[in-house]
């Protein structure tokens, strides 16, 4: 069985591929993994062993990218930091976007083999694939939302 540490250290390297810091993949382990709740700043910096100044980049990345967001709790001293909600299916849905990058790298490639048939083949099954998985993809990921939405809630 993975420990938490486990799982905090290879978060970040799977959000790292989405486009974030290592070090934003890590606080995204952490915050659901370590606590369930949010954080500060200094408690972050402490637990993950990183400097104040890539902490602060860091969050700062999560805030802009919708993943994280920032609130000051009743008669509190400093800010904490959560998770937006479900911020494993909004990292999903960013990766989704490749999709069509693909997709329309694919047709530039069909352009430039011209006729070649063998590279163009493999070309346009690349676009198509893409295409495909750009096109059911999001009505897969309404699917779930509806199935996860007629669960019964923890709290019950």
């Amino acid at each position: 069985m993975a420990s938490t540490e486990e799982f905090i250290e290879n978060a970040g390297p799977y959000f790292g591929r989405l486009g974030l810091s290592r070090t934003s993949g890590r606080i995204i382990g952490c915050l659901p993994a370590d606590t369930g709740q949010a954080a500060d700043a200094p408690s972050l910096c402490e637990r993950l062993g990183v400097a104040k100044s890539s902490m602060s980049v860091a969050l700062r990345q999560l805030e802009q990218s919708g993943f994280a967001e920032r609130y000051r709790p009743v008669r509190g001293r400093r800010d904490h930091h959560r998770l937006a909600d479900d911020v494993f299916g909004r990292a999903f849905r960013a990766k989704m976007a490749e999709f069509t990058a693909f997709t329309e790298m694919a047709g530039q490639g069909i352009s430039a083999v011209g006729h070649h048939l063998v590279a163009r083949a493999r070309l346009e099954l690349m676009r198509d694939r893409y295409a495909f998985m750009a096109r059911e993809f999001p009505r897969l990921l309404d699917q779930w939302d509806k199935e996860k939405n007629s669960r019964p809630s923890a709290d019950h």
